[in-house]
């Protein structure tokens, strides 16, 4: 299994519509990084783990999972580079592959080092937009495609219980 850690606050400021979106309200920013990253996660395969700063949103650890995608505040004093490499050198082993996401150079770096392999915030961003561009391609294709129907009926006899369905006469 492949698991990708990814730096919430470095991906943040790094997406244009999120960037944009933090500036006015970052929960919401939030919000759309984890839904974006339950796609990719519920496309790709791969597992998510999203680790956001704790000097942005006092308190306590806190953890919790929204979309299936595992949602980790650090603790107060703990930075999400710290997190992620104590995260990267829990989870690496030999059927697991671990992919930090973060334009952090330093900790590209330090993660590499621990057996991690990096992707940029851009590398991530690209993948993300051709992943909602293929799902888009497929919800369009299934709504082309005609409903299978249990009996078969010629277009003419279709026609009329669609009607019938709208309600029209």
């Amino acid at each position: 299994m492949d698991i990708l850690i990814v730096d919430g606050y470095n991906i943040i400021g790094a997406w244009p519509e999120l960037r944009k979106l933090k500036e006015h309200d970052l929960a919401s920013a939030r919000d759309l990084l984890i839904s974006k990253m339950a796609d990719y996660q519920g496309f790709t395969g791969n597992k998510v783990i999203i680790v956001f700063d704790a000097h942005l949103v006092q308190g306590i650890e806190k953890k919790y999972t929204n979309h299936q995608v595992d949602v980790i505040f650090t603790r107060e004093h703990e930075t999400a580079d710290e997190r992620i490499e104590k995260l990267a050198k829990q989870l690496i082993n030999v059927r697991t592959k671990v992919y930090v996401a973060t334009s952090d150079y330093t900790e590209q770096w330090t993660i590499f080092g621990q057996g991690a392999l990096r992707k940029s915030a851009r590398e991530l961003l690209v993948e993300v937009e051709a992943i909602e561009q293929s799902i888009t391609k497929k919800v369009e294709k299934i709504h082309e495609q005609k409903p299978m129907s249990k009996i078969p009926l010629t277009d003419e006899i279709a026609r009329i219980f669609e009607k019938w369905r709208r309600g029209e006469k």
